[in-house]
């Protein structure tokens, strides 16, 4: 058996429709998501010891990582780890509520506004050009909202991201083409708040 699985959805492919439609889920976790973790493992088929890390730590000491194998971890461990965590903090529609208690005051505190917070998370999806991610990340006890390219992570810079969107086209185009923006709006219907609530006291 290899190392890493791509874990099943924890919902039906369809479950976060009207937002995200059940033929982009299937491609999307049968397909990309399946060919990331593939491809992760074999980069690391030489290299057991690595292999017996947890993938967030590899990624968090990238710089570690054998030269002729990093490119290959950045990318497909970043896809695997980035699209677990991606099915995790998404629910069907009203099911996760929205964010309350100790989070939606630290994002006040960092943000002034949780409408201040959902504009600037926002303009950070519309921005990462070409693919990559947008993320509320924690760093040093603080929220902040980055982008990264590609597969690039969060990890790799000592971050532990809390919420994150995948603007690859992949992830929208069969529903919503070039119109990112409709996308990223309507991302904010399927948030499970409480994942990410729990992710932030995990790691604050």
């Amino acid at each position: 058996m290899s190392q890493f699985q791509t874990p099943d959805l924890p919902y039906a492919y369809n479950a976060l429709e009207p937002y995200i439609d059940e033929a982009t889920m299937k491609i999307h976790h049968d397909k990309h998501h399946v060919a990331y973790t593939t491809n992760f493992n074999k980069a690391l088929e030489n290299y057991p010891k690595l292999a017996e890390k947890s993938a967030e730590e590899i990624l968090s000491q990238l710089n570690s990582v054998p030269e002729e194998i990093r490119t290959a971890v950045k990318n497909h461990g970043g896809g695997h780890v980035h699209h677990n965590f991606f099915w995790e903090i998404m629910a069907p529609a009203g099911q996760g509520g929205k964010p309350q208690g100790e989070l939606l005051k630290a994002i006040i505190s960092s943000f002034n506004s949780f409408e201040k917070f959902k504009e600037e998370f926002t303009t950070a999806a519309m921005t990462v050009f070409g693919a990559g991610w947008a993320w509320l990340s924690l760093v040093d006890g603080k929220l902040i909202i980055e982008k990264t390219s590609n597969q690039d992570s969060p990890y790799s810079l000592g971050h532990q991201p809390i919420l994150g969107i995948d603007v690859w086209e992949h992830s929208y185009y069969l529903k919503y083409q070039n119109r990112r923006a409709e996308f990223v709006e309507n991302f904010f219907n399927v948030i499970n708040w409480l994942k990410v609530a729990e992710k932030y006291q995990a790691n604050k």
